[in-house]
Protein backbone atom coordinates (compact mmCIF):
# COMPACT_ATOMS: atom_id res chain seq x y z
CA UNK A 1 0.00 0.00 0.00
CA UNK A 2 1.10 3.34 -0.93
CA UNK A 3 1.01 6.21 1.73
CA UNK A 4 1.72 10.02 0.95
CA UNK A 5 2.32 9.18 -2.77
CA UNK A 6 4.58 12.35 -4.71
CA UNK A 7 3.56 11.44 -8.22
CA UNK A 8 6.13 13.10 -10.30
CA UNK A 9 4.93 11.58 -13.50
CA UNK A 10 2.83 9.64 -15.16
CA UNK A 11 3.10 7.99 -19.09
CA UNK A 12 1.00 5.33 -20.78
CA UNK A 13 1.24 3.33 -24.19
CA UNK A 14 -0.58 1.13 -26.44
CA UNK A 15 1.21 -1.02 -28.83
CA UNK A 16 -0.14 -2.75 -31.59
CA UNK A 17 0.81 -6.30 -31.28
CA UNK A 18 1.28 -6.85 -35.48
CA UNK A 19 2.74 -3.18 -35.93
CA UNK A 20 5.73 -4.48 -33.57
CA UNK A 21 6.04 -7.82 -35.25
CA UNK A 22 6.62 -5.94 -38.67
CA UNK A 23 9.05 -3.50 -37.22
CA UNK A 24 11.00 -6.56 -35.16
CA UNK A 25 10.93 -8.33 -38.98
CA UNK A 26 11.90 -5.14 -40.76
CA UNK A 27 15.64 -6.06 -42.25
CA UNK A 28 16.38 -2.01 -43.19
CA UNK A 29 16.26 -1.39 -39.49
CA UNK A 30 16.11 -3.49 -36.73
CA UNK A 31 13.85 -2.78 -33.88
CA UNK A 32 15.56 -5.34 -31.06
CA UNK A 33 19.23 -3.94 -30.96
CA UNK A 34 17.97 0.03 -30.99
CA UNK A 35 15.58 -0.59 -27.91
CA UNK A 36 16.14 -3.65 -25.65
CA UNK A 37 19.62 -4.74 -24.08
CA UNK A 38 20.76 -8.21 -23.99
CA UNK A 39 19.46 -9.12 -20.05
CA UNK A 40 16.04 -8.18 -21.35
CA UNK A 41 15.82 -10.23 -24.42
CA UNK A 42 17.30 -12.84 -21.80
CA UNK A 43 14.70 -12.37 -19.78
CA UNK A 44 11.87 -12.55 -21.99
CA UNK A 45 13.97 -15.74 -23.96
CA UNK A 46 12.01 -17.15 -26.42
CA UNK A 47 8.09 -18.93 -27.36
CA UNK A 48 4.90 -18.00 -28.64
CA UNK A 49 4.50 -14.92 -26.77
CA UNK A 50 7.87 -13.34 -27.26
CA UNK A 51 6.43 -10.83 -29.66
CA UNK A 52 3.43 -9.85 -26.93
CA UNK A 53 6.13 -10.11 -24.51
CA UNK A 54 8.28 -7.58 -26.70
CA UNK A 55 5.74 -5.53 -26.96
CA UNK A 56 4.86 -5.25 -23.59
CA UNK A 57 8.00 -4.12 -22.70
CA UNK A 58 8.07 -1.39 -25.48
CA UNK A 59 4.96 0.22 -24.59
CA UNK A 60 6.58 0.20 -20.99
CA UNK A 61 9.76 2.44 -22.36
CA UNK A 62 7.51 4.20 -24.10
CA UNK A 63 5.23 5.05 -20.92
CA UNK A 64 8.53 5.77 -18.85
CA UNK A 65 9.76 8.26 -21.06
CA UNK A 66 6.39 9.92 -21.01
CA UNK A 67 6.48 9.69 -17.73
CA UNK A 68 10.04 11.13 -17.76
CA UNK A 69 8.56 13.76 -20.43
CA UNK A 70 11.41 13.04 -22.50
CA UNK A 71 10.61 11.16 -25.23
CA UNK A 72 13.81 9.45 -26.81
CA UNK A 73 16.26 11.58 -28.05
CA UNK A 74 18.27 14.60 -26.95
CA UNK A 75 20.63 12.10 -24.67
CA UNK A 76 17.63 9.27 -24.27
CA UNK A 77 17.94 6.11 -25.37
CA UNK A 78 15.33 3.10 -25.69
CA UNK A 79 18.15 1.66 -24.50
CA UNK A 80 18.68 3.62 -21.40
CA UNK A 81 15.42 2.30 -19.75
CA UNK A 82 15.05 -1.51 -18.71
CA UNK A 83 12.07 -3.40 -18.21
CA UNK A 84 12.79 -6.40 -16.07
CA UNK A 85 9.98 -9.31 -14.30
CA UNK A 86 11.33 -11.93 -12.15
CA UNK A 87 8.34 -14.57 -11.98
CA UNK A 88 5.37 -13.84 -9.89
CA UNK A 89 6.72 -10.20 -9.14
CA UNK A 90 5.71 -7.14 -10.56
CA UNK A 91 7.88 -5.61 -13.43
CA UNK A 92 10.46 -3.36 -12.37
CA UNK A 93 12.17 0.13 -14.16
CA UNK A 94 15.85 0.18 -14.06
CA UNK A 95 17.30 3.27 -15.80
CA UNK A 96 20.70 4.41 -17.46
CA UNK A 97 22.74 7.04 -19.33
CA UNK A 98 20.40 10.07 -20.05
CA UNK A 99 17.20 8.51 -18.59
CA UNK A 100 19.10 8.24 -14.91
CA UNK A 101 19.88 11.99 -15.43
CA UNK A 102 16.52 13.41 -15.87
CA UNK A 103 15.34 11.15 -13.70
CA UNK A 104 17.65 12.36 -10.68
CA UNK A 105 17.01 16.15 -11.78
CA UNK A 106 13.02 15.21 -11.74
CA UNK A 107 13.56 13.58 -8.02
CA UNK A 108 12.34 10.45 -8.89
CA UNK A 109 13.03 7.54 -6.47
CA UNK A 110 10.94 4.68 -7.71
CA UNK A 111 8.76 3.60 -10.08
CA UNK A 112 4.76 1.65 -10.81
CA UNK A 113 4.49 0.20 -13.61
CA UNK A 114 1.89 -1.87 -15.05
CA UNK A 115 1.80 -3.92 -18.49
CA UNK A 116 -1.11 -5.54 -19.99
CA UNK A 117 -2.70 -7.47 -23.14
CA UNK A 118 -6.31 -7.81 -24.73
CA UNK A 119 -6.86 -8.16 -28.48
CA UNK A 120 -3.37 -8.16 -30.20
CA UNK A 121 -2.50 -4.99 -27.98
CA UNK A 122 -0.08 -4.23 -25.20
CA UNK A 123 -0.75 -1.40 -22.64
CA UNK A 124 1.91 -0.06 -20.42
CA UNK A 125 1.45 2.60 -17.31
CA UNK A 126 4.64 4.29 -15.09
CA UNK A 127 4.18 6.44 -12.31
CA UNK A 128 7.11 8.40 -11.61
CA UNK A 129 7.47 8.70 -7.84
CA UNK A 130 9.24 11.13 -5.65
CA UNK A 131 10.56 11.24 -2.26
CA UNK A 132 7.86 10.09 0.45
CA UNK A 133 6.42 7.84 -1.88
Amino acid sequence: MLTDVNVIGHGIDLVEVAELRRWIEDPRDPLIPRCFVQAELDEISQGADRIDRLAGRFAAKEAVLKALGTGFGAGVAFTDVMIFRAPGAAPEVRLSGGAAKVAEALGVTGWRLSISHAGGLAMASALALGPGA
